[in-house]
């Protein structure tokens, strides 16, 4: 065999456990036990259809072609292997490509195999999540999700889930934790503090301290904090506390709550192991409501002490958390503007919009709410909430203000990187911008996320999935850097990942109709029309209010075009025709770039692009390097269009 053999296998690695001391102990016995263990290995392999591609002593590598077959194979192994004489065996299991020729197997399927087989205990099978996902519709296979691990030469954590059929045996946190060292062991999530208060409507105050608090210990050296979005997600859940941890892969959770009456105020903290359970610290502090912030400060401070006695965190004796204002009203606006915006609705927008201002009417030197009006209008903007020429002027302007007074301000920064990006088409203001708020505040995930939108336009679409991927990993349960990830995928033509990315994120909420565009898309882009029809036709379903079968016609009428569908196109174009007449002020140029691009009509494409381009739709920025644009992309005035927007095609 002179030339490489590249094959998609269903990857297996097994071995003794123990096989080098029990030579040096008993020499026979060990030599039995190796000889029944291949024995038990070929049979079994034999029967579902493997290969042994290798013996290395005490171990062995196998491929399937059918991650059903590995599985089922992996099973039997050990359950035969467990009757007397029982050979202790560990297997790991893995789906990726690998690579043989005259010199050996290798490949990364191969090393990650390999290291999820070294985590495991005997009588145990550990697999990977994409063997998982072929797996886990099928109810005579059972898992039981493990957590994310940093394997040894492996650039990103995989998740590892452990089967559970009968007579298998699952490694503890505390085994996994011996073999590896807990992924991101450094690492913390706060939990919303609960309201203890009389009035309900105190509760933007708790999840105000709570946010505080979980921003200050973003600046604790070597410490990964779990962003808001995914801490927020267990709001008034009573989840276990282990199961929050292997959930957000954290090694520590803080939890608390406030009582607020009057001009009195009661914090209870306690800080926990997430691998266990048990309590590291508690504590209780009674205070007047004028030292809100210095009790923040002692929290995180404690908090961030705690951690260095049991981790490996470096010692620091500085405030954590800076007091901006000491006007409480002021304060007690900003947080409501805080709490309004996070709730991402056109109404808690404007309501935040509101907020902010009254804060700084209050106090005209508190720098915070410019920074959360920069936000709320740069939303505004991006989202069509109100007019792109105002909104992004006031984002600017409200930016700009909040970095006149405070030149650490990361959100502000990010907001002015987005202004030059979307609205200003300032390439290089917005690297610089989001090169300061990634020195700022790296343990940011918003902060990845926005940067990764960047490396998308500018076409480094290696680095943009590599951002996302940090994101999510400090943010794993936001919905939106879920499906960003799975859009990435896309745009690097990963279609098999981007898929499986959007399921995940279905998964955690099946109503995130955004998603459920994306991957109908990605069904488009690899050519399984009728799923991506079907997909579509279930976002649209999802539509409320009086838009209802209304939305949704750029897609349907590309994929309508794709299929030969002519006439349905034609519905499309006309439903478009009507929303234009009736919503004069929303722009539907990128649907009917979309439909006429898929009926390879270039000079109407062109015709909308150029209205794009005068609009600043932000769309025109991530068509220069999408795989499925080459057709537009080879046409030469697209060139000149890129030009205008300040990017290469």
């Amino acid at each position: 065999m002179n030339k490489p053999v590249r094959i998609l296998s269903a990857i297996m690695f097994t071995d003794m456990f123990g096989y080098t001391a029990l030579m040096q102990e008993d020499e026979k016995r060990a030599i039995d036990s190796r000889d029944r263990f291949r024995k038990v290995l070929e049979e079994k392999i034999s029967i579902h259809q493997g290969k042994i591609l290798q013996y290395y002593g005490d171990g062995a590598l196998i491929t399937f072609g059918s991650a059903i077959d590995s599985a089922l194979c992996a099973v039997e192994i050990q359950q035969e292997l467990s009757a007397a004489p029982a050979v202790p065996a560990r297997i790991g299991i893995h789906s990726g490509d690998i690579v043989y020729d005259n010199n050996g197997v290798y490949g990364d399927g191969v090393n990650i195999a390999s290291r999820i087989e070294s985590l495991s205990v005997p009588g145990g099978v550990l697999i990977s999540e994409k063997l998982y996902d072929e797996l886990k519709n099928h109810s005579f296979i059972s898992a039981e999700f493990l957590g994310s691990y940093k394997l040894k030469n492996v650039k990103s954590p995989i998740k590892i889930y452990a089967l559970t059929n009968q007579g298998l045996k699952v490694p503890t946190e505390q085994q996994l934790k011996l073999q590896t060292g807990f992924e991101d062991k450094n690492s913390i999530a706060v939990l919303p503090f609960v309201n203890m208060s009389a009035d309900p409507e105190n509760e933007f105050f708790s999840d105000g301290i709570t946010e505080e608090i979980l921003n200050a210990l973003t600046n604790v050296d070597g410490l990964k904090v779990t962003s808001r979005t995914s801490s927020f997600a267990f709001k008034g859940k009573n989840e276990d506390i282990r199961e929050i941890g292997r959930k957000l892969n954290v090694n520590s959770v803080l939890e608390g709550s406030v009582r607020k009456a009057g001009d009195k105020i009661r914090i209870t903290v306690q800080l926990i192991n997430s691998v266990d359970g048990y309590h590291v610290w508690s504590e209780v502090y009674n205070r007047n409501l004028e030292d809100i912030f210095e009790v923040q400060d002692e929290i995180s401070r404690k908090i961030a002490n705690k951690l260095r006695e049991r981790l490996s965190l470096k010692s620091g004796a500085e405030s954590l958390i800076r007091t901006h204002t000491n006007n409480l009203d002021a304060y007690n606006d900003y947080l409501k503007g805080i709490y309004y915006f996070n709730k991402w609705t056109p109404e808690g927008i404007s309501k935040s919009l509101l907020f902010f201002k009254d804060a700084i009417n209050k106090e005209e030197k508190f720098v915070l709410p410019y920074s959360g009006l920069a936000n709320s209008y740069l939303i505004s903007a991006l989202s069509g909430m109100q007019k792109p020429d105002y909104a992004y002027e006031e984002a600017k302007r409200y930016a700009l203000l909040a970095l006149e007074m405070d030149k650490s301000l990361t959100e502000a920064h990010i907001s002015l990187a987005l202004v030059k990006m979307f609205y200003e088409w300032d390439w290089d203001g917005a690297l610089d911008s989001f090169t300061t708020a990634l020195n700022l505040n790296p343990g940011a995930a918003y902060v990845h996320y926005y940067y990764s939108l960047y490396l998308r336009a500018i076409g480094n679409i290696e680095q943009c999935v590599e951002e996302t991927e940090k994101a999510l990993s400090l943010d794993p349960l936001s919905l939106i850097i879920n499906r960003e990830l799975g859009e990435n995928y896309m745009f690097a033509e990963r279609y098999k990942d981007a898929k499986d990315q959007f399921m995940k994120t279905l998964e955690l909420d099946p109503n995130f109709r955004s998603t459920l565009w994306s991957l109908g898309y990605n069904y488009l882009y690899m050519k399984e029309y009728d799923k991506a029809l079907e997909t579509f036709l279930t976002a649209q379903s999802q539509t409320v209010g009086d838009t209802i079968g209304l939305k949704g016609q750029g897609p349907l009428g590309v994929i309508y075009a794709l299929m030969g569908k002519f006439d349905e196109v034609e519905k499309c174009l006309n439903i478009l025709r009507q929303r234009e007449s009736a919503n004069p002020d929303v722009s539907f140029n990128f649907d009917y770039i979309t439909i006429y691009k898929a009926l390879k009509h270039y000079d109407k494409v062109f015709h909308y692009l150029e209205k794009a381009v005068e609009e600043r739709n932000g769309g025109i920025l991530f068509i220069g390097k999408h795989p499925d644009w080459r057709d537009v992309q080879a046409d030469p005035r697209f060139k000149n269009l890129m030009k205008k927007v300040g990017l290469s095609s």
